[in-house]
């Protein structure tokens, strides 16, 4: 087994879509960032890839490649699994958290864990995905910007070497 782990952090602005875990959510501000700037799924693609020891998102989705501009952010987690499996490895469990003033995440979190476990290729229930709030305290209250946090547990595929 292998566990991974990542935070990814992108600025709230006018004028950018909201998504997250490849889910558009209806809002004044979204997420700027080279891709849809989807933090959720950031956090989740860089934990794999850290559990497979291959560095960060930036190394392989560089914000310098015009091929990763705007793209969403799920083809990106489908690639970080692909490369997962690859290596001989599925999802064990991945267990993520959104921090986010608002607007409430509880209407979209099970579009959400779909997105995630389709783009990974693994069951529903190994997917989960939780949220909170700033409390009006720091960049997440002040609704400057959006946090996301994943752990990922990584399992030897059988007949893997």
């Amino acid at each position: 087994m292998r566990i991974g782990q990542s935070s990814d952090i992108h600025r709230l602005v006018a004028g950018r879509k909201l998504i997250l875990g490849g889910v558009e959510i209806e809002s004044d501000l979204g997420l700027l960032g080279h891709s849809d700037a989807d933090a959720l799924c950031h956090a989740v693609g860089e934990a794999v890839l850290g559990a497979l020891a291959l560095g960060d998102l930036g190394h392989w989705f560089p914000d310098t490649d015009p091929k990763w501009e705007g793209v969403s952010s799920l083809i990106i987690l489908k690639e970080c699994g692909r490369m997962m499996k690859e290596k001989g490895y599925v999802i064990g469990n991945v267990d993520s958290l959104v921090m986010i003033e608002k607007p409430k995440m509880a209407p979209h979190i099970e579009a959400m864990r779909r997105n995630i476990a389709e783009a990974l290729g693994c069951d529903l229930s190994r997917i989960s995905v939780k949220a909170t709030r700033g409390e009006g305290l720091g960049y997440v209250g002040r609704r400057e910007g959006v946090l996301a946090q994943a752990v990922v547990l990584l399992e030897e595929c059988h007949g893997a070497e």
